[in-house]
């Protein structure tokens, strides 16, 4: 796996390089600005981008704007997106364009070593990794009025896991439940969400989108 690392922390930069190595994972370059960043993934074309949300000069949306220009350029390229707090506006711009190879993540996951791995793997495989945080304060702003109240307290539980990239057998062991049942209330979800089969769309990740710009407005 090959990545590239935009971090404008010296020391996040530098820390990040140090555990993905000590993991065998091939860091190829480490850049601290968006224009270097790009540029690195011109050179390397790298398998997976780990991306902060904001980098100079005015340190407010250039690593989105930047991974989402990245990603223009390298479709194939997976983006693990890293941020020191719950900006939703963030989460849903970067989501909107489809969830495949995309994560969202708090930064004080990557101290939790292993979370912090298996989001990057997950990405890097073609899934979806959002920071449970982000899920938790997005699930606590839904509007009573919205088409997530139709679902029940399980369901909500389940579509938050889904929104973090979980799959029905990781979902089913965190809820302690069969995976049977969770296939159940995967098909309720689809159904209260006004979501028949559509070849067109993965109902799944349409969901997910719906649960996220539903929660932000």
């Amino acid at each position: 796996m090959r990545i590239v690392i935009a971090e404008d922390d010296p020391l996040l930069r530098e820390g990040l390089a140090l555990l993905l190595r000590a993991e065998s994972l091939d860091v190829v370059a480490t850049t601290g600005t968006p224009d270097a960043f790009l540029a690195a993934v011109d050179a390397h074309t790298p398998d997976v981008a780990i991306v902060d949300v904001r980098m100079p000069p005015t340190h407010t949306d250039e690593g989105i704007v930047a991974a989402v220009e990245a990603r223009r350029r390298q479709p194939e390229l997976a983006v693990l997106v890293l941020s020191a707090y719950v900006e939703q506006t963030f989460a849903t711009e970067l989501l909107a364009g489809g969830t495949a190879r995309l994560g969202y993540l708090l930064k004080e996951r990557v101290g939790r070593v292993d979370e912090f791995l298996a989001a990057l793997h997950r990405v890097a495989g073609g899934g979806t990794a959002v920071d449970p945080e982000v899920v938790g304060q997005l699930l606590s702003r839904s509007r009573p009025d919205s088409t997530l109240s139709r679902l029940s307290a399980r369901e909500r539980d389940v579509l938050a896991l889904m929104a973090e990239g979980l799959g029905n057998g990781a979902i089913a062991e965190r809820l302690f439940v069969t995976e049977g049942a969770v296939h159940k209330h995967i098909r309720n979800i689809f159904a209260k969400l006004d979501l028949p089969p559509d070849d067109s769309a993965d109902r799944r990740v349409t969901a997910v989108l719906r649960y996220l710009d539903d929660t932000q407005r």
